[in-house]
């Protein structure tokens, strides 16, 4: 007889991440709700979402808005305001400097996957994997996801930094956003 567990996790993990717990509603957000010709590009999408206003400086200062507004498609874990704060004192000024343009872009990049990755897809993924998935990142790192316990994903970069998904499948024109609440680094 099969155990049915692995699937019951799967699809309540995948439904769970459908959710956006604790997170206010953006009009990122609320353009899941439209019709793909309707859809903002990712890169749009943030521009709208207070929330990621700090991103989008980043974004801006890298130089990867026209990358991301492109045909894509991309993952993007975007991480929140909140997450930047939680930087070192100066990590975020330093990285806005045009002299750490490089080091800036590593770590953006870093915050995306080739692909569109949705909640219901990440699941299988870490399923399939026993527990943890594999994902390599545009920057050409890798990032672990598993299933944090609760319904949800957590995310750890090369250094043992973690961010939870706290908000997952913002579908735009060009792929999906998952909010986080820490930023990841690159080795």
């Amino acid at each position: 007889m099969k155990s049915t567990l692995p699937f019951a996790l799967a699809s309540a993990l995948a439904l769970s991440l459908c959710v956006t717990p604790a997170v206010a509603t953006t009009p990122m957000e609320a353009s899941n709700h439209t019709t793909h010709a309707q859809q903002k590009d990712i890169v749009a999408a943030a521009v709208a979402a207070p929330s990621l206003s700090t991103l989008v400086t980043a974004v801006k200062a890298a130089d990867l808005v026209g990358t991301l507004q492109g045909a894509g498609p991309f993952t993007v874990f975007a991480p929140t305001n909140e997450a930047f704060g939680k930087l070192p004192a100066g990590t975020v000024d330093a990285l806005l400097k045009p002299e750490a343009k490089a080091a800036l872009t590593g770590v953006l990049t870093y915050h995306v996957v080739a692909g569109n990755v949705d909640a219901a897809t990440l699941a299988k993924q870490i399923q399939a994997g026993g527990g943890t998935a594999t994902l390599t990142t545009v920057q050409g790192g890798t990032l672990t996801a598993k299933a944090d316990g609760m319904g949800g994903i957590v995310l750890t970069d090369p250094k043992g930094g973690t961010a939870k998904v706290v908000a997952a499948d913002m579908r735009q024109s060009n792929g999906v956003v998952h909010v986080i609440d820490s930023v990841l680094m690159p080795k």
